[in-house]
């Protein structure tokens, strides 16, 4: 994923839904399979990082709040 493009996290989510859909057709071709692998990783790490700052926002919500 290219740093420019920034999609929001459903976006994200939706993007690598598509690509699992992708690998799982057999008809793709190796070079295809690995380029949309190495996308679907890039996309899942970007995805992990919004899920880690939200938890992290959460919790200090919680700690200021407490």
């Amino acid at each position: 994923m290219d740093k420019t493009e920034r999609p929001s996290f459903e976006e994200a989510l939706k993007k690598l839904e598509n690509i699992v859909s992708q690998l799982e057709d057999e008809s793709i071709t190796l070079e295809e399979s690995v380029n949309l692998y190495e996308d679907g990783v890039n996309l899942s790490k970007f995805c992990t990082e919004i899920l880690d700052d939200a938890e992290l926002r959460i919790e200090q919500v919680n700690e200021v709040n407490s």
